[in-house]
């Protein structure tokens, strides 16, 4: 059998509020809501999807509702909800780009593992990192 082409699309974050948070991602990376689905008929107003991509193109990001959203605990904790996948974002100036992140309503992670790179929790509670590097 042939293998079909494939590429990945997007990754996707779930959360309570994902035209909230996809505004967040849309400010602190530069990007474009190219897709926004409203609420499906019968569903909560917050319900949706929304899909970002940079001006270059590539891959996107994208963050669809989930009634259920439980943000999870950083660094992991037994028992508690765990992350599934975190963001690593370059920026050119590490201290720019984590005043901007705190700017947009992130906020600095308590443990950080490493000097040289910034864990931040978006609004949804999602980790991501930052770190000096080719933007």
């Amino acid at each position: 059998m042939t293998k079909p082409r494939t590429r990945i699309s997007a990754a996707v974050l779930d959360s309570g509020d994902p035209r909230a948070l996809a505004e967040f991602y849309e400010r602190l990376l530069g990007w474009m809501a190219v897709v926004s689905e409203p609420a499906r008929p019968g569903e909560a107003a917050e319900d949706g999807w929304v899909m970002l991509r940079s001006p270059e193109g590539g891959t996107g990001l994208s963050f669809q509702y989930d009634a259920n959203y439980v943000a999870p605990v950083w660094p992991a904790e037994p028992g508690q909800q765990q992350m599934m996948v975190h963001l690593d974002i370059a920026v050119e100036k590490l201290d720019k780009g984590v005043s901007l992140a705190s700017d947009l309503g992130a906020t600095l992670a308590e443990h950080q593992p490493q000097d040289d790179v910034r864990v931040m929790l978006d609004p949804a509670g999602h980790p991501f990192c930052l770190f000096v590097g080719p933007v």
